[in-house]
């Protein structure tokens, strides 16, 4: 059997391995970005997989750090915070929600061009710890979505003997959107028609592109790619803080934000007979993220900066750079079987007001191939999010985080992912 065919059955299940992974990354991570399917030797093929990650983030020793009442003009610094004493409520809430992430790709190559589009979801997050705990006056249900359509292409030549260079390049167009409530009044006891949630709903959108370029030696199963995707700027994020359930009115907002840039290096190679080495390290500009605020757009000529003119509220995120590495093996059993596990670190983004500490995950994966146009394959993962805490952090002068402080302790997160690719 020649090491060609050998590297894409076991490439098949290092695919359904690395599929979990990313989804349980730092930041906003969910997919984030996936061009293996260039790399099929294939003429033509198409691919659709879904993830479902199942987080199970415990908030403990919750404390309401500010339990002053919040309705002040709009404007006014702390505008919305406080919210009343919530140190009545629960210390304890479930932090996490499960979600899918989904991509579907296609691809079609001819003398030494191949190009494939896909739609994934990059980003999002979903934290719902309810409106019952001591910190719902900072969060009560936080959501954001994306959507990625991408068009990818490269052109492959060779260079000494039995090694390929391809040179990759494309662009992505990007939506993400989202919303944020929490309290910010409490009417306990008070006989009025309001629930005190405020909520802010935003969406931008933004084009960003890639380039890379990977050395190839089919024989052995050899692949190097290094990888560069671009900022994307969202433009003017727009949207609305409703404090209608406040007694105020609903205050149409904007902002600025970026999606971060990334680097990723993969490597693959065959070590013995039906067996394949494979790892990779990836780096993302989180640090991009660190205080978004949002203005009246009535005073939108003036710009939008932290209680600056018209501030109406910020998303505190003041992350850091994350970077991921990832190492593991795969075996081809016979002719239709093939297998492989891996263990991947994750550096959190949190410094200090989010629980997105380090993620440890060890996942595995297999490739059920009945005949040369079919590919299924499976995995599952099971991983640590590691323990740390939330409360006040000082950035550029100013102090951000002083709603609410708790802790929480080495938590689960579980996945699995399921793809079917057909080929000619």
């Amino acid at each position: 059997m020649s090491r060609t065919l050998l590297s894409s059955l076991i490439g098949a299940s290092l695919l359904a391995t690395v599929a979990v992974g990313p989804a349980m990354a730092g930041g906003l991570e969910r997919g984030g970005y996936n061009i293996d399917l260039l790399f099929d030797p294939s003429r033509f093929a198409a691919e659709a997989t879904a993830t479902y990650v199942m987080p199970d983030r415990k908030i403990e020793n919750a404390v309401d750090t500010d339990p002053t009442t919040a309705l002040v003009p709009p404007g006014s610094p702390g505008f919305g915070r406080g919210g009343g004493n919530l140190n009545g409520r629960s210390t304890t809430a479930d932090d996490s929600e499960p979600y899918w992430v989904p991509r579907i790709g296609i691809k079609a190559g001819m003398a030494g061009f191949d190009c494939m589009i896909d739609y994934s979801q990059p980003w999002g997050v979903h934290s719902n710890p309810g409106l019952n705990w001591a910190g719902a006056n900072s969060n009560i249900e936080t959501k954001i979505d994306s959507d990625n359509y991408a068009g990818t292409c490269s052109y492959k030549f060779d260079v000494g003997k039995g090694g390929q260079l391809r040179l990759i390049g494309g662009v992505f167009y990007q939506e993400v959107d989202g919303f944020k409530t929490r309290l910010v009044q409490d009417f306990t006891g008070i006989p009025v028609p309001f629930t005190g949630i405020g909520r802010i709903d935003l969406e931008g959108d933004g084009v960003g592109w890639r380039i890379g370029a990977a050395y190839e030696i089919p024989e052995i199963a050899f692949r190097a790619s290094l990888v560069y995707n671009s900022e994307v700027d969202l433009g003017d994020v727009t949207g609305t803080v409703d404090l209608t359930q406040a007694g105020r009115t609903a205050i149409p907002v904007f902002g600025t934000a970026s999606m971060p840039a990334s680097v990723e290096f993969k490597i693959q190679t065959g070590i013995a007979p039906d067996w394949l080495a494979f790892g990779s390290v990836k780096w993302v500009d989180w640090s991009v993220l660190q205080v978004v605020s949002f203005c009246s757009t009535a005073v939108k000529s003036l710009g939008c900066s932290y209680q600056g003119p018209g501030f109406v509220t910020s998303l505190d995120l003041l992350y850091r750079d994350g970077w991921t590495v990832q190492g593991g093996v795969g075996h081809r059993f016979n002719d239709q079987w093939s297998g492989a596990v891996s263990l991947t670190w994750d550096r959190g983004t949190t410094t200090g007001l989010s629980s997105q500490t380090d993620t440890w995950t060890v996942s595995a994966g297999a490739a059920y191939t009945p005949n040369q146009n079919v590919e299924v394959r499976l995995g599952g993962a099971l991983g640590i999010l590691t323990s740390g805490s939330v409360g006040a952090v000082e950035s550029d002068g100013n102090t951000f985080g002083t709603d609410v402080s708790y802790d929480f302790g080495n938590d689960l997160v579980s996945a699995l992912s399921g793809s079917l690719k057909v080929k000619f």
